[in-house]
């Protein structure tokens, strides 16, 4: 598979593995943006900086992350992000709709 058709398939489905992944990892305990991007490539995601700190930004601005920062550090403080009440409402239908996914995909079952 060539460069484009691998990062078209990471833009359209892979960036939501990406956000369930962060918001999974924030429900243990913070998360830091240089961790995440660690344990992303961990699991063969590469992600870059400028793709993940936007990402975080967005869950935070949807209500499902939290971030708290040293004021006195200024805007480049190392920043830490933890679930909400409702990112784990957000997790939680995730983790239904990735088993029932995973049921139909992989195991070839199917509910009906």
């Amino acid at each position: 598979m060539n460069q484009d058709a691998l990062r078209a398939i990471q833009r359209e489905i892979l960036l939501s593995f990406w956000k369930a992944h962060i918001l999974h990892h924030a429900s243990e305990e913070p998360v830091v943006g240089h961790w995440m991007l660690n344990e992303l490539r961990r699991h063969g995601y590469n992600v870059s900086p400028g793709t993940l700190y936007p990402m975080l930004d967005r869950l935070r601005s949807r209500g499902w992350l939290a971030c708290k920062s040293d004021p006195a550090a200024g805007p480049k403080s190392r920043k830490e992000y933890t679930l909400t009440p409702q990112g784990r409402k957000v997790l939680s239908l995730l983790r239904r709709k990735a088993a029932e996914l995973y049921r139909e995909v992989v195991l070839g079952e199917d509910d009906d």
